[in-house]
């Protein structure tokens, strides 16, 4: 029995040169994340006329893939190029924690931009009343500490337990298969593991659910312009929430369903969606959707030319 000071990252073991390819691919991948998502950040913040409460939420989204790509790339490149594989205990747990929590936030600010979308449209002329500044620096705020307070406690939770093992088999620290290398009791981490799915995904889900059924049913009674303004701004949202759920689906069944067994490149590549389409999808997504970002970046370019 040992306490597991170290973690060893099983996928990474005998992958020959190809690994090389993989890493060139990754860093391909991790450059085009950040600067797309920080030509949507840079353009929102330098434009006044986008410090709108939907375009704020729309840059917290590519900070979010900023952060949540930041745990998971370099670690990735730097165990490519590696011969041992390992990682300490502590930097693991830190690792799920950020990516957790970047999975998280995701979702609360899905649920932020539902219900922003669902007060412009239902109560227009109280919009701006509803949505002050300070209201939606509250919210934010909110959607962001929640997230990592509980991954923090089940960070915590994670690190007390007696490890029987060493071997993750995962390509990223993994805060169920950390788990169930334990040999301790783990029914608290479990619970609240169940907790945090329920209010961080469950609740967040259901609320955006609700909130653009409410938007669909307020539609179904407007004019015909005011329904192409109004699915105008809600597409590119539904598309980034069906994306992103669909991805946290796959990896929640790949993770906790222990008979299902695919072919392991397709599961690698099932458990990693939720961390590179995700950040690739949404700047391109809202960059070409919504004209006023679209054409910040235009000019933007140019006036670097």
């Amino acid at each position: 029995m040992e306490n597991g000071s170290y973690f060893y990252l099983m996928l990474f073991e005998n992958m020959g040169y190809i690994r090389y390819a993989f890493f060139s691919l990754g860093f391909i991948l991790y450059c085009a994340i950040v600067f797309f998502n920080a030509l949507i950040i840079l353009a929102i913040f330098f434009e006044r006329t986008l410090h709108q409460p939907m375009y704020i939420l729309i840059s917290c989204l590519s900070v979010n893939s900023v952060f949540g790509t930041a745990a998971f790339f370099p670690r990735l490149l730097t165990d490519l190029l590696s011969d041992t594989n390992s990682v300490t205990r502590a930097a693991c747990i830190l690792q799920a924690f950020v990516i957790y929590s970047y999975a998280s936030n995701e979702y609360t600010i899905l649920m932020l931009m539902a219900f922003d979308r669902y007060v412009a449209i239902s109560k227009p002329l109280q919009y701006n009343n509803i949505m002050t500044p300070r209201m939606l620096s509250v919210l934010i705020s909110i959607s962001w500490v929640y997230p990592m307070l509980c991954y923090g406690i089940a960070g915590i939770l994670n690190a007390r337990l007696t490890m029987c093992g060493n071997k993750l088999w995962k390509v990223y620290c993994h805060n169920w298969e950390i788990v169930k290398l334990s040999c301790a009791n783990t029914i608290v981490s479990n619970v609240f593991g169940l907790f945090i799915l329920t209010t961080t995904l469950i609740m967040p889900l259901s609320f955006i659910l609700y909130s653009y059924v409410k938007i669909l049913i307020i539609c179904r009674k407007s004019s015909l312009d005011f329904r192409r303004k109004a699915y105008q701004t809600c597409i590119p949202h539904i598309v980034i929430l069906l994306n992103f759920s669909v991805a946290i689906f796959c990896e929640v069944i790949l993770s906790r369903v222990p008979t299902l067994e695919l072919p392991i490149g397709l599961s690698i590549i099932i458990s990693l969606e939720f961390l590179i389409v995700p950040p690739i999808l949404n700047p391109v997504v809202y960059g070409l959707k919504f004209p006023e970002i679209r054409k910040k970046i235009i000019w933007s370019i140019k006036s670097c030319k």
